[in-house]
């Protein structure tokens, strides 16, 4: 297994420190204290980015009856890993996870627990690989029926738009009828300090991640059929509660495919 590198902060791990969790190293915590003093507000992004993630697969499962996941840029487990949320309320759910990190992998057997009912796996990929992927997730799913694509924050790491619209085609085109597409990246056009952090940060010659307009966002939904209220802040997306969130520097969205 490729060694892991603690001398150097590494994304996962800093997302990892922001969300509460414990998989991070002290450069990973210095990382992410840096970033967090130009840009408190990144630590409401983490947290808002993965409530939208529960909100979103809480509908596929309640009100769009789907049973099967596949959540590629997994990233480190946390707190409602999508596993966690979609057998919370369906235990027969399955859901593969694909990442090709060798963090990730060390901790993937927390994401690999189960009900009795369901079933998860854990896939050693890369997002460039989509018809490698989808060979590796028909092992658990059944690909002839909707299946749920999770890409939760990991667009904005496919530095070419064009290469990341391709990825998202690909793999769209092996799942049926009725499957569904679930989105979440940070934006430009919300929040201008968190533009301007994140650029110092894309800068310092760590892993970049590339913030987009919301229209390119959407433009990953094309021929899709959007769920309502479509691509919003994330906090937008369906709120718990009868409060309206304040919108943030993160949009995402749910679409059906035909």
């Amino acid at each position: 297994m490729t060694e892991i590198d603690t001398s150097v902060p590494h994304s996962a791990r800093i997302w990892n420190y922001w969300l509460g969790g414990k998989d991070n190293y002290p450069v990973d915590e210095a990382a992410g204290d840096a970033y967090t003093a130009v840009f408190p507000g990144i630590v409401t992004i983490a947290r808002s980015s993965r409530a939208f993630l529960g909100r979103s697969i809480r509908y596929l499962v309640e009100e769009a009856g789907v049973r099967q996941f596949l959540d590629v840029g997994t990233g480190l487990p946390t707190v409602d890993n999508t596993h966690e949320v979609a057998q919370r309320h369906a235990p027969d759910a399955k859901i593969v996870y694909v990442d090709n990190d060798p963090l990730v992998l060390a901790h993937a057997r927390a994401l690999l627990t189960s009900t009795p009912e369901g079933e998860t796996a854990y896939e050693d990929l890369t997002l460039y690989e989509p018809e490698k992927i989808l060979e590796a997730a028909s092992r658990t799913l059944d690909l002839t029926r909707p299946t749920a694509l999770i890409l939760s924050g990991l667009l904005g790491h496919v530095a070419d738009y064009d290469l990341a619209r391709d990825l998202v085609r690909r793999l769209l085109a092996g799942l049926p009828s009725g499957s569904y597409l679930c989105v979440n990246d940070g934006s430009r056009g919300t929040d201008p300090d968190y533009e301007q952090a994140q650029d110092a940060y894309n800068e310092t010659g760590a892993v970049p991640y590339f913030l987009r307009p919301v229209e390119k966002i959407e433009g990953f939904f094309e021929g899709l059929e959007l769920v309502d209220p479509g691509v919003v802040s994330v906090p937008l997306w369906r709120p718990d509660g009868d409060a309206t969130p304040a919108p943030i520097g993160q949009h995402g969205g749910v679409g059906r495919k035909p």
